[in-house]
């Protein structure tokens, strides 16, 4: 069977509660992010994914991925990849969109970038790094990360353009799977939060 790549998205943190945008600062989990990380853990123990053994589990090394990643079980396992970290909001770091939006009308991070940060092609390019490694494995692999990183995976992962990420979300502690249909890209699943809800 042709690998698949799980996406983990780290849990709640006060600033993705509040919308700003979190690159590089290392924000630390909410009680709710932790609990969210943990329910993460127990759903990858269950059925389906069994625990996922033999899986090769690669996380951001940003204190909330890896926590994330330490809760759900899978600390231990984990290689720390910088290729995984966040986009550089640069200049926009701690922003809302909202507050963006006030000094640039009609900013859209997924064709406009940040000034001070990285461009729409450097994230491209280290999605692209990921989904070469992913696709290169012999096994499914697991990776812990973050909203917008994981969003351009997806994309990257169907051979569409950053912009489609746009189109997607992704909730804190949520669980997505990019596997094959028909020998081409597919999405599995996207954005699954059920372990969530009691």
């Amino acid at each position: 069977m042709a690998p698949r790549i799980l996406l983990a998205r780290h849990g709640q943190t006060e600033w993705s509660m509040s919308g700003k945008h979190t690159g590089r600062t290392d924000v630390p989990l909410l009680e709710e992010g932790r609990r969210g990380a943990e329910l993460l853990g127990e759903r990858l123990r269950r059925v389906p994914f069994a625990g996922l053994p033999g899986v090769e589990v690669r996380t951001s090394p940003l204190a909330r991925a890896r926590e994330t990643c330490r809760l759900a079980g899978f600390g231990e396992r984990a290689q720390a990849w910088d290729t995984l970290m966040e986009w550089d909001y640069g200049a926009y770091e701690g922003m809302t969109p909202g507050d963006i939006q006030a000094l640039r009308p009609g900013w859209l991070i997924w064709r406009d970038g940040v000034p001070e940060g990285e461009s729409p092609a450097e994230v491209t390019a280290r999605a692209d790094e990921v989904v070469a490694w992913a696709r290169a494995e012999d096994r499914d692999v697991l990776v812990f990360a973050h909203g917008h990183i994981l969003r351009t995976i997806g994309a990257r992962w169907l051979g569409l353009p950053l912009a489609f990420a746009a189109r997607i979300r992704l909730s804190p502690a949520s669980l997505s799977v990019l596997g094959w249909a028909y020998g081409e890209p597919a999405i599995e699943s996207w954005n699954d939060s059920g372990h969530l809800t009691p």
